[in-house]
């Protein structure tokens, strides 16, 4: 048999090679799949991948095209910048990311489980130990005297939706092409991890050519079972009072349109999770908010009494079903459109295992004619009109000496073009976002609440700007987030990336403050005072960290201001500038917040000493007789 032709290649540059000519298509478009790398380079990959990436950065054309390379500050941060331009890509593309041995690597795991929870795909590239094992223990492994193959990148395993380790150059193709099937698969993908150690890295092998051909991986769309939207069809037209609760795989499925058209069509209304924010616009008839522990007043009271909840494209966290509180009515029944059966069987629904943009337009089509009740709709528009005029007043308080939150918010929301983004992601902040803000688009929204990752928003900007590069893209980031992760600042100004961040200052952590106050732990540990080590649950001195010194020592233009006017006007100075830049204001740590109409579990001590924790014991175990339930 005639030998195939081969190329020798260490393996760090047959990857670079192969990722170079994966490409993804969807509805005719075609992408680059994998367009950029982040790698931060220690002994373990230096000489193996960080040598192929620099030859092909020298050097492309071999290769087949350039694979962009970004030099980020921290591994955590360079996963999150990751997942984040997948997520503003909808999934038609991601990032790689590499790091070295030992807590380089390991420093991925929180930004591989965020991707995972989130299920948008990325693919990291750990360091690993020598698979020769002549050095051994090498600097920095983690010995486990009960198996040698074992290595902190087997922490990895239970966080990514594939897990490989890479020994002999051979076992690379077979990797890949397992690691690329999930990436693109829009009911698997995650985060996927590829272990090399870092003698592979740097082995040269002959590998077959046709290995690093184009390949076009094309994003499935799972049609409708006939029998599955019958049953959906038949649930939705014996129902009263059916409520739509959009979640992240409509945006993923870009479904937006097809959610308006059939919203339009049949009155349903549609309440939307933190992922699906967008995808109905708030200024569409049928659009009546967040729904569940952060949501507002129109989407929870219409949750109440729903007698039928149409769930597409979420996964029901517990903020979305307010722990189990949120749909009140005794005979609710769910019918669930999902790409994936896992999500699709939840709340022992009417499963429709499909794309959400597939299935939105069968289902308009089969509900043709349908429409709900006319006092439906009148609610439904009642509901609607008054929770705009709440957020109006929350969006004008004039709060003061200093400003609420929810103010800075408004005056965003205002100001943003519907193509321009706002980030969040952890705090109180995301809370009164979904319960207020009104998305002008399916790409304005973006806030991580599957892991609510604190440190997120900082290189999230950095990974939205490079999806989007034509949005202005704004990170708004309270105190307690910046100090976790602000080192990615270096690099959004090293790679001249404009972004815009919101730095919110309130000397503490609101969002815990007051849910330790309400359930009884009197705000302990919350607040940023200077005391004695034991005065944390008192007020004292000011900490006197100046967060916007810091940000300007990474290079970014500040503008300190105190006021919403002139909150007003830095904004516009910054969407005028080609620069990165901090606007940063005081709030208020004690709010206003938006009022709230749902509930959250968390677990209050059974016993104390404390009057406050049994107290809020008492109210806790009330609420939970009164409304949880178990089972639907």
């Amino acid at each position: 048999m005639k030998s195939e032709p081969k190329v020798r290649l260490t393996v760090g540059q047959a990857i670079v090679r192969f990722l170079v000519n994966q490409y993804s298509e969807r509805d005719g478009v075609e992408k680059r799949l994998v367009p950029g790398t982040f790698g931060i380079f220690g002994h373990g990959n230096v000489a193996g991948l960080g040598q192929a990436l620099l030859q092909n950065e020298i050097d492309p054309e071999p290769d087949g095209g350039r694979m962009k390379y970004i030099m980020p500050r921290n591994e955590q941060g360079q996963v999150h910048a990751a997942a984040a331009f997948a997520k503003a890509n909808e999934r038609t593309q991601f990032l790689a990311c590499t790091a070295s041995i030992g807590p380089g690597s390991l420093n991925m795991v929180t930004g591989a489980a965020l991707a995972t929870t989130n299920r948008v795909p990325v693919l990291l590239f750990p360091s690993d130990i020598f698979s020769t094992r002549f050095p051994d223990p090498v600097l920095q492994q983690l010995e486990d005297p009960t198996s040698l193959d074992v290595s902190v990148n087997d922490a990895f395993r239970p966080v990514s939706r594939f897990f490989d380790r890479i020994n002999r150059p051979e076992q690379l193709m077979p990797s890949l092409m397992a690691a690329m099937r999930v990436l693109t698969d829009p009911a698997e993908t995650g985060a996927v991890t590829i272990a090399l150690p870092q003698d592979v890295q740097a082995e040269a092998y002959d590998f077959p050519e046709a290995m690093f051909n184009k390949r076009v991986w094309h994003l499935r769309r799972p049609a409708v079972s006939p029998a599955e939207l019958e049953r959906a069809v038949a649930a939705i037209k014996a129902s009263k009072r059916p409520l739509i609760i959009a979640g992240g795989g409509v945006k993923y499925s870009h479904a937006h349109e097809e959610l308006r058209e059939l919203a339009t069509a049949t009155g349903l209304p549609v309440a939307d999770t933190q992922a699906g924010k967008g995808a109905i616009t708030f200024d569409h008839p049928s659009s009546v908010g967040g729904v569940g522990s952060t949501g507002g007043d129109s989407g929870n009271h219409l949750a109440d009494k729903a007698d039928l909840i149409i769930g597409i494209g979420t996964r029901y966290s517990d903020f979305t079903t307010a722990s189990r509180t949120q749909f009140k009515n005794p005979d609710v029944r769910f019918v669930n459109i999902n790409v994936t059966s896992f999500d699709a069987a939840k709340n022992s629904a009417v499963m429709v295992v499909a794309d959400a943009r597939e299935a939105l337009v069968a289902l308009k089509d089969a509900l043709a004619g349908y429409r709900v009740d006319e006092d439906y709709a009148k609610e439904i528009a009642a509901e609607r009109e008054a929770w705009m005029k709440a957020t109006e007043k929350c969006y004008h308080l004039d709060h003061g000496p200093l400003p609420a939150q929810t103010e800075v918010f408004g005056a965003l929301n205002e100001m943003l073009g519907e193509r321009d983004v706002v980030i969040n992601a952890a705090g109180s902040m995301p809370g009164d976002l979904q319960a207020l803000w009104q998305a002008k688009s399916e790409i304005q929204y973006h806030v991580e609440y599957a892991f609510s990752c604190m440190g997120y928003e900082v290189p999230a900007a950095m990974g939205v700007k490079l999806a989007l590069p034509d949005s202005e893209v704004v990170a708004i980031v309270g105190d307690g987030t910046y100090q976790m992760l602000p080192m990615e600042l270096a690099t959004v100004v090293q790679e001249r990336i404009k972004v815009i961040y919101v730095l919110l200052e309130n000397h503490g952590f609101a969002s815990i403050g007051a849910l330790s106050e309400s359930h009884g732990s009197q705000r302990f540990g919350t607040r940023y005072r200077v005391g004695d080590g034991n005065a944390h649950n008192e007020d004292g001195e000011l900490l006197s960290v100046d967060i916007a010194a810091n940000a300007e020592s990474w290079g970014l233009d500040v503008l300190r201001v105190h006021s919403i006017a002139e909150f007003r006007d830095a904004y516009a100075k910054a969407a005028a500038s080609d620069k990165a830049t901090m606007i940063y204001i005081e709030t208020d740590l004690y709010g206003p917040n938006p009022p709230a109409s749902s509930w959250w579990d968390v677990a209050v001590s059974q016993t104390s000493r404390l009057d406050s924790t049994n107290e809020a014991y008492k109210e806790y175990i009330e609420y939970k007789d009164k409304y949880q339930r178990h089972y639907w």
